[in-house]
This record gives structure tokens, sequence and C-alpha cells, in this order.
């Protein structure tokens, strides 16, 4: 009996632990953007770091595709090797171009892109490790206009 109320015990604090989570993580609702519609020119544009310097020619390239972030940006995605992926928002009124501060790899194979986003959320979701380091999970971020603030996580354990 004791055994059996153990497990009941443990099986009852994860489901209550899940359901906590799911409530815990953001939504790309949680983080709303008016998505503008481009009309004017890209302006110059202005990059913030040395990152988004060394892959400018990329990141001109990626400024011609229609905004898919944060109401007015372009997310631009690059392969920095095998399984890892660099991002850089683009911001169409302004030029300014604001480097997502870690490389995303080693991303679950369910999942297809490691980086989740929409045009009408400021919510940017990673999947997998960031900077190739050995802590696997989901990365909740908000984008600002000038930072990329992490909101949550969530680790892989087991992997």
């Amino acid at each position: 009996m004791r055994l059996s109320s153990w497990l009941i015990a443990t099986l009852m604090f994860g489901a209550v632990s899940g359901l906590a989570l799911a409530e815990s993580v953001p939504r790309f609702e949680d983080c709303p953007a008016t998505v503008e519609s481009r009309h004017a020119p890209m302006p110059r544009m202005i990059f913030t770091d040395a990152t988004a310097r060394h892959y400018r020619s990329i990141l001109r390239e990626a400024a011609k595709e229609p905004i898919n972030f944060a109401g007015h940006y372009v997310l631009a995605t690059w392969g920095c090797g095998a399984g890892c992926v660099m991002a850089a928002a683009i911001d169409t009124n302004s030029g300014r171009v604001t480097s997502l501060p870690f490389t995303v790899s080693d991303w679950p194979l369910d999942i297809t892109e490691p980086l989740a986003y929409r045009a009408d959320s400021c919510l940017l979701i990673a999947h997998g490790s960031r900077n190739e380091s050995a802590e696997h999970g989901t990365y909740y971020y908000a984008f600002d206009g000038k930072t990329f603030a992490l909101r949550a996580s969530t680790t892989n354990v087991g992997r």
C-alpha cells in the first residue's frame, strides 16, 4: 500500500507540474504586434554588432523579403554549419539590424525549424541548444526592437 500511495503522489505531482508549465510559457498572442505593410524603400542598414557586420551581404539580401516578425521586421536566418542556425532582426523602418545573441543547434528531430516566429508577434521561440552548449530546451524571447529578452525556458531532460 505504501508503494502505491507513493506512486500515485508522484504521478499527481508530475501531472500538476506539467499543467503549471503549460500555463507559464509565453504564447505568440502574449506579445502582439501590428503588422505594417512595407511601401517605402528599405533605409540604409545600421549594423549594431560585429556579427551583423560580418554577415551584411546575407542581411542585405534578406531585407528584400516580406515582413515576417514583430510587426515591421524581417527576421533573417542563415546556416552556420551542419545543424546550426544564426538570425538577426532587420527593422524595415529604421534599417537597424539586431543579431540574435546566440546560435541555435542540435534541435529535436521532430522540429523542422529551430526558430518559431510570426509577423504579428514579438515572441521568438528557439528549440535546441544555444551556442552549442550541453543544455537543450525551448527558449522564449520577447524582442523590444533592440534586444531579445529571455522570458521563459524549458530544458529537455534525458537528452
